[in-house]
């Protein structure tokens, strides 16, 4: 087996270091009203402890700040977003697709998963609207960081 030179003391075999690249993440952007989102907040802290008890080895959400560079499209005007709007951004990391699928799976029949998100689709007070969200499944392309290896 061929091996990657690390460091001078550390050798790792080339498989070790391509099955880093094997995880699958779904990300997703949203608009959610300002005045809204700390119940946001929440429903998605508790939503993230049910991905991961399902198979999720990571669950992040994030909200906008710097949204605008010139000669881009930002996400705002992807979402069509209004002023009174925060744009939320978030990813969820697999160990693969599979594992992926099946924690989809779970997830959707998990009868906590029914009364969380109907507080936030209630149409007299509108948080969340799956119709203004973008979402895929992706799979590595490139990953860098800056993580020491052991």
């Amino acid at each position: 087996m061929k091996k990657v030179i690390i460091s001078m003391k550390k050798e790792i075999p080339i498989k070790a270091k391509e099955k880093n690249m094997t995880h699958y993440i779904d990300g997703f952007v949203l608009p959610i009203p300002q005045n809204h989102l700390s119940e946001y907040k929440r429903v998605a802290e508790t939503v993230a402890e049910i991905w991961k008890e399902h198979g999720a080895l990571d669950y992040c959400e994030y909200v906008g700040e710097d949204l605008k560079l010139e000669g881009t499209r930002s996400f705002p005007e992807l979402l069509d977003a209004q002023e009174d709007e925060a744009i939320v951004f978030g990813w969820v990391v697999f160990e693969s697709r599979e594992a992926r699928d099946l924690a989809n799976k779970r997830v959707a029949a998990d009868p906590r998963m029914t009364d969380l998100i109907a507080s936030l689709i209630n149409p007299s007070r509108m948080v969340f609207d799956a119709k203004r969200m973008a979402y895929g499944g992706f799979h590595p392309l490139v990953q860098s960081n800056n993580s020491k290896v052991k």
